[in-house]
């Protein structure tokens, strides 16, 4: 991105601090540090000067690093003004880059202009982000991986293959005599169904990744008077739901927020699962199911002395769930987790808090926290849906193979897939999912 104005920010958090940071991205920003410091400002050279006002007043004292286009983080002209961190000082100086030809910075704007400017792929510039606001030690090592370019690496592998196979398939396409045998090759099934695993593959990480960045939505669902309520507040801590012996006292979604060692995780109260006749409740009862349908994990309660070994009528399948059975201090019996073939099964007592241990630690364990992360990197719901879209065109690219033969339709779908997957690192994006993206960052970064 060549010219453009010179924005600037204060680069570090609002409050008292002993280190505080104003930072210039642009044309100029070595011009506007030089009337500051009246320093030479020699690139990637720390000089200790002075910061002055209009007047020549000293605002403050410390070091002037000016790193010199392209080898700065945005790809331009950058300087870093490091003095005190207090807020008066720092709007001071502020002020004066401001007065000098700056304008202040919108949200990310550096790191938007580093994507830009080809510093960074648009992963990477989320994982700056993700970075900054990561909530446990497994997060932020999973969004370093991801600053780094451990996923744009897969993303550009599967982009590869898809190339490899559109050349592949176009090719036959220009030697028409031949499309026939080509189409029916066993080899270019192959390729195609290589390609799908790999898709399957980062798949699952990404997944793993987007819990780790965005939380885990958990759904509590059941029937009326299992203890649904009791183990929310006993999850929480706090007293968030109303608790009674009347059946259906729930009606509405109760929603909570908790972190467990750092791991964040939605939990959603719902109403019992039963044949009513009151109209309330049949709209409790539907809002619970659309919640279970948008859950990444279900717990289905029960309080009979055994779990409950069906799944809830209408369920995805493709929705992990989890069997607990609350109440175990009525029933005599021991807190334990049990893994079976129909899933775990998790026994508790939420009014005593015997066992919830158990069930936090294997949550934790479904977010990634015990783990091992090497190779898991953030990701994001958007980056999830286009890899859906990369592999729902895939698999029609397959099925034109197998079914039709017809070379120029499977080569289509190919075009389209790898449209999607470029939307990932932002080969192909639009304006709107920029603004949308860098409009949640920190401004100063």
């Amino acid at each position: 991105m060549s010219g453009g104005d010179t924005i600037a920010a204060i680069a570090t958090p609002p409050g008292r601090g002993g280190i505080g940071i104003v930072r210039i991205s642009g044309p100029a920003a070595r011009a506007i540090g030089q009337q500051v410091t009246h320093a030479p400002l020699t690139p990637r050279y720390a000089h200790y000067c002075d910061f002055t006002d209009t007047d020549g007043q000293t605002l403050d004292r410390g070091l002037a690093i000016y790193f010199q286009q392209p080898h700065s983080y945005t790809g331009e002209d950058v300087l870093e003004l490091q003095g005190h961190g207090g807020p008066v000082v720092l709007d001071l100086l502020l002020a004066r880059v401001l007065a000098l030809g700056a304008r202040v910075a919108r949200p990310g704007e550096f790191t938007e202009r580093a994507f830009l400017n080809d510093k960074l792929d648009l992963t990477q510039a989320e994982a700056v982000s993700d970075l900054i606001d990561s909530g446990s030690q497994s997060a932020a090592r999973a969004a370093v991986r991801s600053l780094r370019g451990a996923f744009s690496e897969k993303i550009h592998d599967l982009q590869a293959q898809l190339i490899e196979l559109r050349v592949y398939v176009e090719s036959a396409l220009d030697f028409a005599e031949e499309e026939i045998d080509f189409l029916s090759s066993n080899e270019l099934q192959q390729r195609t169904l290589a390609i799908q695993a790999a898709f399957s593959e980062i798949e699952t990480q990404a997944q793993q990744g987007r819990l780790l960045q965005e939380g885990m939505r958990v759904v509590i669902a059941g029937e009326p008077n299992v203890g649904k309520s009791s183990l929310l507040n006993s999850l929480t801590g706090s007293d968030s739901a109303i608790v009674a012996d009347i059946p259906g006292t729930t009606r509405d979604i109760l929603t909570e927020q908790i972190h467990i060692d750092g791991m964040p995780l939605h939990i959603i109260d719902t109403a019992g699962l039963r044949e009513s006749d009151d109209p309330v409740e049949q709209e409790g009862i539907r809002r619970a199911r659309a919640q279970m349908d948008q859950a990444d994990r279900v717990l289905v309660l029960s309080a009979h002395g055994e779990a409950s070994a069906q799944r809830p009528a209408g369920l995805r399948t493709d929705i992990p769930l989890d069997f607990v059975v609350n109440k175990i201090d009525l029933q005599g019996q021991a807190a334990k987790l049990e893994e079976t073939n129909a899933g775990v099964r998790i026994y508790l007592s939420a009014k005593t808090h015997v066992g919830v241990d158990l069930l936090k630690s294997h949550l934790k364990r479904c977010m990634g926290f015990d783990a091992s992360l090497e190779g898991t990197f953030i990701a994001r719901r958007r980056h999830l849906n286009a890899l859906a879209t990369t592999a729902t065109h895939v698999d029609r690219a397959l099925s034109q193979l197998r079914t039709a033969r017809a070379g120029e339709l499977c080569a289509e779908e190919l075009r389209y897939a790898q449209e999607a997957l470029n939307e990932i690192t932002g080969e192909f994006t639009s304006d709107d999912l920029l603004g949308e993206i860098f409009k949640n960052f920190c401004i100063g970064k």
